[in-house]
């Protein structure tokens, strides 16, 4: 960078080089997402999380939870957006992560969609059909909670580990019946299919769903001030919404920005918005969440995947992975 405003080389070479030393001090941190259509996307895009914290962030999209646990035991990311379900499987496996606030609570943003043709009208009648869904997700346990409610198992239903981005080829190419997905790839789905079940509906029936914030135990130690500043801006980012929903149309800019960032369609991005739950966090603590209640439900996650073989144990506590002062501080 030039500073050609200067008028003395002395002073350039100073000016310059405090420039560069600001610049060599600011962290580089990587913060891994999934590129929900949510309200955070908007601040994003204006910077906000890097200007609050004081980090150089570089946002890495991911496709699934597992793959960002396989990046956060690797130690590439620091922060990282990831399922309920992903979570109690990181949990198992001592990955080093702490739950530090709720994303959004889901809701219909991830369902069941079947293919218009596939015959398929009620869960029941998902015997012997092939459905994909991203094993160890939120998806998968939602899923797995559908089929459990009618008195189906796995055993019942060809069920299919697949990625979003093959979820919407393999839709494309009609080689699977009906698949548990998120946006913005449930958007895709339902141009020639329809919903058959939310996992709001699954939810009520006993295996609730959430996305979370998790961040490294040692990172998140010696960086509590840049991490509560990152709830705050988070939490306002949720409470421009929430303040208004109405007002965010397709042609506002906060849903155009949504649009662009993630691929979705800006008169989708509404509808999709309404299908979770942005908890503030003072709720989130004056609800108790961080009192227990999040560690008991990492536990119930846990015990029901490793019932369906997707982990190997339960552990006796799991308060561990949740770090409750963090968003106490930060909600004050």
């Amino acid at each position: 960078m030039m500073c050609r405003w200067l008028k003395t080389i002395a002073s350039t070479i100073g000016a310059c080089g405090l420039a560069a030393s600001a610049a060599m001090a600011q962290e580089k941190v990587i913060i891994g997402h999934m590129g929900n259509p949510t309200p955070m996307q908007v601040a994003v895009a204006t910077n906000e999380f890097a200007k609050a914290t004081g980090w150089d962030i570089e946002w890495r999209k991911f496709a699934d939870g597992a793959d960002v646990i396989v990046a956060m035991a690797a130690g590439d990311v620091k922060i990282a957006e990831l399922g309920s379900a992903p979570l109690a499987i990181a949990a198992n496996r001592g990955i080093d992560l702490q739950l530090f606030m709720i994303a959004q609570v889901i809701g219909e943003a991830e369902s069941l969609i079947v293919r218009d043709n596939s015959g398929i009208d009620t869960i029941a009648a998902l015997r012997g059909k092939r459905i994909a869904v991203p094993f160890g997700s939120t998806a998968h346990f939602s899923l797995m909670g559908a089929l459990y409610n009618v008195r189906l198992t796995e055993q019942d239903v060809t069920l299919v580990d697949m990625s979003p981005d093959q979820i919407a080829a393999a839709w494309r190419q009609e080689t699977i019946d009906g698949a548990f997905i998120w946006q913005p790839v449930q958007s895709e789905l339902l141009t020639t299919g329809r919903l058959l079940v939310g996992a709001d509906k699954t939810a009520e029936w006993g295996y609730p769903t959430f996305d979370g914030w998790v961040v490294n135990g040692e990172f998140a130690a010696e960086n509590a001030g840049e991490l509560q500043a990152f709830v705050k801006v988070m939490d306002e980012s949720n409470a421009a919404y929430l303040k208004d929903p109405s007002a965010w149309t397709a042609d506002s800019v906060p849903v155009r920005t949504i649009a662009e960032r993630t691929g979705t369609l800006p008169d989708r991005v509404p509808e999709i918005l309404k299908g979770y739950m942005f908890p503030p966090v003072a709720e989130q603590i004056e609800a108790a969440w961080f009192g227990g209640f999040l560690a008991r439900k990492i536990k119930y996650t846990a015990g029901f995947l490793t019932a369906a073989g997707m982990t190997d144990r339960v552990a006796e506590d799991y308060s561990g992975f949740v770090n409750a002062e963090l968003t106490q501080a930060a909600a004050e």
